[in-house]
């Protein structure tokens, strides 16, 4: 297996880490996140340029026609950035759905304006009350005469909070669970918006027998939520493996540059040995990403792979993120220094999609089914 980036791969790399290193520094940063929208138009309007936001889909949806090796590099280099703007939410999810679930129709409908950066989708799946993953919905969807009508409520809906277009699952009349389209504008809809402490957004969404167009030919999309999952989590992989990348890297200038009793902090052979073992942590993260996205690329959706690549760069990301914290003092944890915000970053993703707990399960449901001790 060739684990190198193709010269076309080091250039799209290449060139989002200038668009993005040109748009934030902290200070930067700080102001956008402190925005009501939380996120930059301008930045979103030149990805759209770029042909990022349309990187997975086909050409005949609008799209580039790329694969999962270049939603990786382009996460890598969001999460090295923190920047906020919702790639994953917004497009990787709700147009992934749309695009595997969609008809040729809705597919035209939605996703050339989708990777023209001009609507946002959002997808509202989880309910409160419940743990990934959300297998058992209270949302229903009944049919009343051509259309569907939804009713039920979605929390925490990332980034919902601006979508012009919400991907809604909900329970069908025969006990399958169906994909809608809804206005977020629909009468009916109610959105709550709120602020996550990684200085994301999300919104609490009541449906009120809201009008939805159902996704496709009705038939149960269990298989393509779970499809669409796993390729989200290879992507949290890749956001995490950036985040963790810059954290170390600023915890290593800070020991170089930073003085005690004379010498700099890196002087100290127990300081230095600390961030080594976080460089192992980053390291074993790298090698579980490439192994999350490589199982996608191979086309197969494994849930296994994904739980297996999660817990071990979550448990990374704890490391790297907690001692980046304790070499740094009181200033790791100031909102003007960038890496408390990393720390929140990488500890929100860990929630996402699913917990060391819930990750841990998946694995341990198939452990009956496993012939040999795998290492």
């Amino acid at each position: 297996m060739d684990f190198e980036l193709t010269d076309e791969q080091v250039m799209l790399r290449d060139t989002v880490r200038d668009l993005l290193g040109r748009a934030y520094d902290p200070e930067k940063l700080l102001k956008v996140t402190d925005t009501e929208l939380g996120w930059s138009r301008d930045v979103w309007r030149q990805l759209a340029e770029l042909g990022v936001l349309g990187l997975p889909f086909d050409e005949a949806d609008g799209g580039v026609g790329a694969g999962p090796v270049e939603t990786m590099v382009v996460m890598e280099e969001i999460g090295r950035r923190n920047a906020p703007e919702p790639l994953l939410d917004a497009v990787l999810i709700p147009g992934g759905l749309i695009a595997r679930a969609g008809t040729a129709e809705q597919r035209q409908a939605v996703l050339p304006a989708l990777t023209a950066g001009e609507t946002l989708l959002a997808f509202a799946h989880a309910e409160p009350g419940t743990r990934w993953p959300a297998t058992d919905l209270a949302t229903t969807a009944v049919r009343d005469g051509d259309v569907y009508r939804i009713t039920g409520v979605k929390n925490p809906v990332p980034h919902g909070d601006c979508a012009d277009r919400l991907v809604v699952s909900a329970t069908l009349p025969d006990g399958g669970l169906g994909l809608f389209l809804v206005a977020a504008d629909a009468e009916g809809v109610t959105r709550t918006a709120y602020r996550t402490f990684d200085e994301r957004r999300g919104a609490n969404i009541e449906f009120a027998s809201a009008a939805a167009e159902l996704l496709g030919d009705g038939g149960d999309a269990r298989s393509v939520v779970d499809t669409v999952t796993v390729a989200a989590q290879a992507s949290l992989c890749a956001e995490s493996l950036g985040a963790m990348e810059e954290a170390l890297r600023l915890t290593t200038e800070y020991l170089k540059t930073r003085k005690q009793f004379g010498v700099t902090l890196s002087k100290f052979q127990t300081l230095t040995q600390r961030a080594a073992n976080m460089y192992v942590s980053l390291e074993l993260a790298r090698s579980m990403s490439l192994y999350a996205t490589a199982a996608v690329a191979d086309g197969s959706a494994d849930a296994v792979a994904a739980s297996r690549a999660r817990l071990q760069v979550g448990r990374s990301g704890r490391h790297i993120g907690q001692e980046a914290i304790q070499m740094h003092g009181g200033i790791g944890i100031t909102s003007e220094y960038p890496v408390s915000h990393y720390v929140a970053r990488l500890t929100a993703i860990a929630r996402t999609l699913g917990g060391d707990l819930e990750h841990l399960r998946v694995l341990s449901d198939r452990v009956g089914d496993y012939t040999l001790v795998e290492f």
